[in-house]
């Protein structure tokens, strides 16, 4: 009899589900889970707590004033920096994850309060990291792109002997370019294809704002306009390797720097564990004199 009634719920549960889904016109399962990997593939998951950060920052935004000049700056960069948020809403979730930080100090004053200033001091740090993370990643994709211009330019100075294509070397090499350089390349083209290829081409410098690719474009442009460009690639594709040089000599220089900090802490960690160990002796042998 049991067994009936568990066969009858499910059948009955199962019927009342397939008519619903019929008459509200529900996606069916593998529509569902088609677009949950076009999903994955196109954005990252967002978490939870990110979500809801977001919501209430949107909230806080109509408290925050700005002027134009910041708003409009501040616009460009997370528009370079590929973050789909207003200005307003940017600094409002900087406040919050600063004033979340802070909500830590009321416990920290009943059970520590020596604590006090080193959640102060963290609440402070979240907040310009926060502030700043739009432009340190224009930043890391500047330099990214910056690396990749020595070998983007010499392969203009040897393309434009046999071609003066401006828009189909774009569309060949972003084939083989990094990840930063080639979303660049693909936007560009794009907006090539759409417009004015001056134009197209001035506002990806505008969205760095890096010197050399600055030199670059100007070079493109002057191509656009009729020049040969051959020797003018060729003298920047060689002062472009001279920087790439010494920035690798730079970054060279600064892994002893790096390494010295870890070199330390081994240091005090073999001291401590020498100290330990005579402390643990000395105690014993003062126990046993007395």
């Amino acid at each position: 009899m049991i067994q009936i009634l568990l066969l009858f719920s499910i059948s009955f549960s199962l019927g009342v589900y397939l008519i619903l889904k019929d008459l509200l016109k529900l996606p069916s399962g593998r529509a569902v889970k088609a677009v949950h990997v076009i999903d994955k593939r196109e954005r990252k998951k967002s978490k939870n707590f990110e979500v809801l950060i977001n919501e209430w920052a949107i909230r806080l935004s109509k408290v925050v004033h700005m002027t134009d000049y910041s708003r409009r700056r501040l616009t460009a960069t997370l528009k370079s920096a590929n973050i789909k948020l207003s200005p307003e809403t940017f600094v409002a979730r900087a406040w919050l994850k600063a004033g979340m930080m802070l909500l830590f100090i009321i416990p920290a004053l009943f059970i520590f309060p020596m604590v006090f200033p080193v959640v102060l001091f963290l609440a402070v740090a979240v907040y310009f990291k926060e502030i700043r993370s739009a432009d340190e990643s224009v930043r890391k994709r500047r330099e990214d792109i910056e690396f990749e211009l020595p070998r983007f330019v010499s392969t203009l100075s040897q393309e434009l002997k046999a071609n003066r294509n401006v828009l189909n070397i774009l569309e060949t090499y972003k084939q083989n370019a990094g990840k930063s350089f080639k979303n660049e390349l693909e936007i560009t083209v794009a907006d090539m294809k759409s417009g004015s290829y001056e134009s197209a081409l001035t506002r990806m410098e505008a969205r760095l704002n890096s010197p050399s690719l600055s030199e670059t474009i100007r070079g493109l442009i002057g191509v656009l306009r009729g020049d040969d460009g051959v020797v003018y690639f060729q003298m920047l594709s060689h002062d472009l390797k001279q920087l790439e040089l010494q920035r690798l000599k730079t970054i060279a220089m600064k892994r002893p720097a790096k390494i010295r900090k870890y070199s330390f802490a081994m240091l005090f960690c073999f001291l401590m564990m020498y100290l330990s160990v005579m402390f643990v002796e000395i105690i014993e042998t003062l126990g046993k004199l007395f």
